[in-house]
């Protein structure tokens, strides 16, 4: 039997592109005005849904506002589909931002503030849905229930809203956000739980058995997603990896894994938020993940959809139907025991249990008093299970979008007071320094290898450089080899060889192809890779190639950095203790420097070296000042470079030279310092089939006492 489904009728298409581009229009309009004055963008974003909802346009030009507010069920619904979309995509976006790692080493302080956040509040809104008026319960037989429910409302935090206030604040990395969040989602957890022991005895069954059941589900979920979801987010991706397309698979496989695993909560009676998050939890962890994806999905998330979603959360508000004295005054007291129990619960959690400090203690109870639409779901809930009135719906809406609207300037107050230890500023200088470095982007790199009858690779380098690289990041490493007929057995056996010799643990895979060596890699490379490590071969540069043939037209074509590796250790155990990087200023140098600071261990010195000219050519002569300020510039310049790799943590030294070749000056400087590595940035020339990158780089390549790292970004 086919099964038809109406459409929505033109009226109601009509009315909801009318309301995705008002809402999204006041909504990012008042976001920029307020986020002037100093308040996050979520303030004004949820003020555009009060303004134009019942509360004030509604009630002050009604016909006006019959243009943007529902006027069905029909139109009400699709508007709330594209607000379920918004926060889905926000919650993946903080699970992006989530650092399981941090949270791990907070465990003690996040359960603190959790258990404190969630007894408090919940025993507030349990003695005062015994207080409520019997005529504003769905049932009166059912006090007990009505009361659970407002304590469950009490005590669920708005995680959505905490999640775009501190990434307005740009405080999601700092140790306190991560924390916050931490205790949140504990708090919703064990909320959702609590919600699903009330449908139960809201719609006759109850008991142990029932709450046995909820636990149960919930442990079920968080076991799926620990165990199984890893294994399959990283065989989705990789198989995506393994496919050829365009750029935009990648956006599409993670936004379907995202509706599967919200689909997946939902199904359990977990809200499909909590399976957002989870994903992008697991998302946020894939090594072969670019991320482009993640700043796509930022991008849609708080450019389009999160604003909708909130402004939707402000519609809900209806102060004129709650403007009759007995209910303004409910009203006024459920925000009050929401504010307030809250706060001091989870500030209590934070002083006494957890042992933190007054001022962030202080901090995590305003962060985690939001409601925001969660409340709101919760409120839907109990109304369509008749266990709340219309009033008391409104109430708690009223509640929802109040403490929503109070916490971020409150939080924001706050969090002046608290400042960052010395480790954890430490580490956010480490990470604000690297953010915008080559090797930030860095997340799966190729490594083509050359059969084994061909002249030398520097495999061993690259492998060495693979394994400092894999100290800061996560890497996905292809070693790939192009081979045909008898060389393809000797081929697989070298790949495989050197996906066991590198030495770290990472998602390393091996893959040998027929045809054409160049053509080859150019097909993988487009497969989303952020960098291809080459290894040039022993013979020297001549007139026909610079780092060989096929190495050369590589550089050339491929549409992504290359880092080309020449020469070979000096000792088995070869280790970059002292690497030279040489600068001048240009974008291409500083991110050999980048790459270099990537490169350093613990025990790993890098030198920065500007050279300046003691002869200079006619043009730069008429406009130079003399070797004095040439000579200031270029302690400027090695100056800003040794701070950037101070605030990375690496011991840097820097080195000015004055000589009449550039060259020379830089080999010798690599024979002074006793040089292990050197690393050149340079950018490709591709004016003739032979890469050029001037004579003075392929003097260097020649002449360097040690293996030279030329990356062309």
């Amino acid at each position: 039997m086919d099964v038809l489904i109406a459409p929505p009728s033109h009226a109601d298409v009509l009315q909801l592109v009318i309301q995705l581009a008002v809402l999204l229009g006041v909504a990012r309009l008042l976001g920029e005005l307020v986020r002037r004055v100093g308040q996050p963008a979520v303030v004004g974003e949820i003020l555009a849904g009060v303004i134009l909802g019942p509360s004030v346009l509604g009630a002050l030009t009604p016909g006006l506002a019959a243009v943007w507010l529902p006027a069905s069920p029909v139109q009400a619904q699709l508007l709330e589909t594209v607000a379920l979309i918004g926060v889905m995509l926000l919650m993946v976006v903080t699970g992006f931002e989530t650092d399981l790692g941090l949270i791990r080493r907070r465990a003690g302080t996040a359960a603190g503030v959790a258990v404190g956040g969630l007894l408090l509040p919940f025993g507030a809104g349990l003695a005062l849905g015994w207080w409520f008026p019997t005529d504003l319960l769905g049932d009166p037989d059912q006090r007990l229930v009505f009361a659970l429910f407002l304590a469950t409302t009490m005590a669920v935090s708005a995680i959505p809203v905490l999640a775009s206030i501190l990434l307005d604040l740009r405080m999601m990395r700092r140790d306190i956000g991560q924390t916050m969040l931490a205790a949140g989602m504990v708090n919703d957890l064990v909320g959702w739980a609590v919600l699903g022991v009330l449908i139960a005895l809201a719609e006759g069954g109850g008991g142990l058995g029932t709450i046995g059941v909820t636990v149960l589900t919930v442990l079920f979920f968080l076991v799926v997603t620990v165990v199984a979801g890893p294994f399959i987010v990283n065989r989705t991706i990789r198989f995506v990896h393994k496919a050829s397309g365009t750029s935009h698979r990648f956006l599409t496989v993670t936004l379907v894994l995202v509706f599967a695993w919200a689909a997946f909560s939902q199904a359990l009676h977990l809200e499909p938020v909590i399976g957002a998050f989870a994903m992008g939890i697991l998302l946020g962890r894939v090594r072969r993940l670019p991320v482009s994806v993640a700043e796509s999905l930022e991008s849609l998330a708080l450019g389009l959809f999160a604003p909708i979603f909130f402004a939707v959360a402000g519609l809900k508000v209806n102060l004129v139907a709650l403007a009759e004295p007995r209910l303004a005054g409910l009203t006024l007291a459920v925000i009050a025991v929401a504010i307030v129990g809250k706060t001091a619960g989870a500030y209590a959690g934070g002083r006494w249990l957890a042992g933190a400090d007054h001022w962030t203690s202080l901090a995590y109870g305003v962060g985690l008093t939001a409601r925001g639409a969660i409340g709101i779901v919760v409120a839907t809930v109990g109304q369509s299970l008749g266990i709340i009135t219309q009033d008391v719906f409104s109430i708690i809406v009223v509640m929802a979008v109040v403490t929503s609207l109070f916490t971020p300037p409150a939080l924001k107050a706050t969090l002046r007071r608290v400042a960052p230890a010395a480790d954890e500023a430490a580490r956010l200088r480490r990470e604000e320094a690297a953010a915008g470095g080559l090797t930030r982007r860095v997340g799966r790199v190729l490594v083509p290898i050359r059969p084994p009858r061909h002249p030398g690779d520097s495999l061993a380098v690259k492998v060495v450089l693979l394994g400092r690289l894999a100290g800061l990041e996560r890497l996905a490493v292809t070693f790939m080899s192009a081979a045909d007929g008898l060389e393809r057995a000797e081929a697989e056996q070298t790949v495989r060889s050197a996906a066991r010799d590198i030495g770290f643990r990472s998602d390393v895979t091996t893959r040998v192809v027929p045809g054409d060596p160049v053509q080859a890699v150019l097909d993988e490379a487009a497969k989303g890779y952020d960098l291809v490590l080459l290894g040039a071969t022993d013979v020297a540069a001549n007139l026909e190639s610079l780092f060989g043939s096929v190495v050369d037209d590589i550089v050339r074509m491929v549409s992504i950095p290359t880092l080309v590796v020449r020469g070979s250790p000096a000792s088995a155990g070869w280790q970059p203790q002292r690497i030279l990087v040489p600068t001048d200023g240009t974008p291409a140098s500083r991110r050999a420097a980048d790459l270099a600071f990537s490169l350093a261990g613990p025990d790993t010195t890098v030198t920065v070296l500007h050279v300046v000219p003691s002869v200079l050519s006619p043009v730069v002569s008429i406009t130079d000042t003399g070797p004095v300020q040439r000579l200031d510039v270029a302690h400027e310049i090695v100056s800003e470079v040794r701070d950037r790799g101070i605030e990375l943590g690496v011991a840097t030294a820097t080195m000015v030279e004055l000589g009449p070749e550039l060259d020379e000056a830089i080999l010798q400087a690599a024979r002074q310092i006793g040089a292990d590595l050197v690393v050149l940035g340079t950018s490709a020339r591709t004016g003739t089939r032979r890469l050029y990158l001037g004579p003075r780089v392929e003097r260097i390549l020649t002449g360097s006492p040690c293996p030279v790292a030329v990356l062309n970004s």
